[in-house]
């Protein structure tokens, strides 16, 4: 039995490579998969604002609640997905150091801009 506490990630179900990447995470995760609640940020809007995180900012990144409510989100929430995967730890250790860090968060915010550009969802209405 594993003592890893249960996470909640909140991210685009709407984006076809955000689900996709859910699919892959969760065959990759194996029996672990079962700690991870994964739920849509356009459905629980309501409850990310009550934890401080706007619509727009869940849209642009990908968030998880820890068991005691805190929220991780970004290159973070991608590394702590990771670490829970044996086969992505040395991924994660990689994307955590500096330089590589800062990198990927600004190719990721603006991959991210582009697709809800390309979606039409971006700027929010």
């Amino acid at each position: 039995m594993s003592t890893t506490a249960m996470i909640n990630v909140y991210y685009d179900a709407i984006c076809p490579i955000c689900r996709k990447e859910r699919r892959r995470f969760e065959r990759w995760a194996g029996k672990r998969a079962a700690e991870i609640a994964w739920l849509d940020v356009t459905e629980h809007q309501d409850q990310l604002r009550d934890k401080g995180v706007s619509p727009e900012a869940a849209l642009r990144s990908l968030h998880i609640e820890l068991d005691d409510g805190t929220m991780i989100e970004g290159i973070d929430a991608y590394r702590l997905l990771m670490q829970r995967i044996p086969l992505l730890y040395p991924g994660a250790w990689l994307i955590g150091l500096p330089g590589i860090k800062q990198g990927l968060r600004r190719y990721y915010d603006h991959w991210v801009k582009k697709r809800l550009q390309r979606e039409g969802r971006w700027p929010p209405q």
